[in-house]
């Protein structure tokens, strides 16, 4: 189904008050959720950015949230400035508190709707997306504005689960979505419905080649994608050209 621009519009609101409900709780379920894997994938993600750890730049993390990924851009690369945006404030004011002093200059939390940020043409050097693509739509025109805002050659790196349709572990991992994860968050957030929905998006969520299809459609070049935890979760990496 094609949603009209009204109900995209809807759908950010949604997504952003959520968020906002359960942001005190993120980072705790975040970690108990994954087991602590999700420190290991955001790793893997800021390592794929391609920039030189000396280089000056400046690097966009869209969905930033709490801005764990952005701590690790700048722990990576100490010559370089990280755009932390977020559509959801509580989000990025939870993260806020985890800027060290000698990092202040360096990370800037931005409340921003990634269908239209506020960056220049080609002012960034590398952009990443962690657990956040699935929450915007339309997909494609978050595309068209990573690669308006990208430099030639920049990558795009993302982040996020691979479809909750595929039996991983013998069908394990599709129980844990379906029936651990609702009712985990419920019991420390209380809050059902954000967690009904996270599982509800990972199970209606492309499988890594059709994402990567609809990189290629959309412009970038050089995609390619890294299956983490038996396919769990993917590490994709697109280039604009």
């Amino acid at each position: 189904m094609t949603l009209s621009p009204a109900h995209d519009v809807e759908h950010g609101r949604r997504v952003a008050s959520m968020f906002g409900r359960i942001a005190r709780f993120y980072d705790f379920l975040n970690h108990a959720l994954s087991l602590g894997l999700d420190i290991v994938w955001r790793k893997r993600l800021v390592a794929g950015i391609g920039l030189d750890r000396e280089r000056e730049g400046c690097v966009l993390d869209l969905a930033a949230g709490t801005l764990d990924v952005a701590l690790e851009i700048a722990r990576r690369h100490p010559r370089t400035r990280i755009v932390a945006a977020d559509f959801t404030l509580p989000m990025l004011r939870r993260g806020q508190a985890k800027i060290k002093p000698d990092d202040a200059g360096r990370i800037f939390p931005v409340q921003a709707d990634g269908l239209a940020l506020p960056l220049p043409d080609a002012s960034m050097d590398a952009a990443t997306i962690a657990f956040g693509i699935r929450n915007i739509r339309p997909r494609q025109a978050a595309y068209a504005e990573m690669l308006r805002v990208l430099k030639p050659g920049a990558r795009f790196c993302i982040l996020e689960f691979g479809t909750g349709k595929r039996r991983i572990w013998g069908g394990a991992y599709n129980f844990y979505l379906t029936k651990v994860l609702p009712g985990f968050g419920r019991l420390v957030s209380g809050d059902a419905a954000a967690y009904r929905y996270l599982a509800d998006t990972i199970r209606a969520f492309p499988d890594e080649d059709a994402l990567a299809g609809e990189l290629t459609k959309a412009g970038f070049t050089a995609v390619s994608h890294t299956p983490l935890a038996s396919g769990i979760v993917f590490v994709h990496r697109a280039v604009r050209p």
